[in-house]
């Protein structure tokens, strides 16, 4: 099995990230900051090597991370 670059968590991110979810609903969804929110998108945005959220999910997109 394919470890996932990415914690369950920061996956969770993306997948409400990619329904068009702002910052403020994914945080109030996964009960957590607004700030923890930020700090997973930017970390998935450091482990993939990508600049800004809309790189970080064409790359979750092609290594099969997410979908849509």
């Amino acid at each position: 099995m394919n470890k996932s670059i990415l914690t369950k968590r920061e996956k969770e991110v993306f997948e409400l990230l990619i329904k068009n979810k702002s910052t403020k609903e994914i945080a109030d969804n996964l009960k957590i900051s607004e700030k923890t929110v930020r700090n997973h998108i930017s970390n998935t945005m450091q482990k993939l090597g990508v600049k800004g959220r809309a790189g970080a999910v064409v790359e979750l997109l092609k290594l099969g991370e997410i979908s849509l």
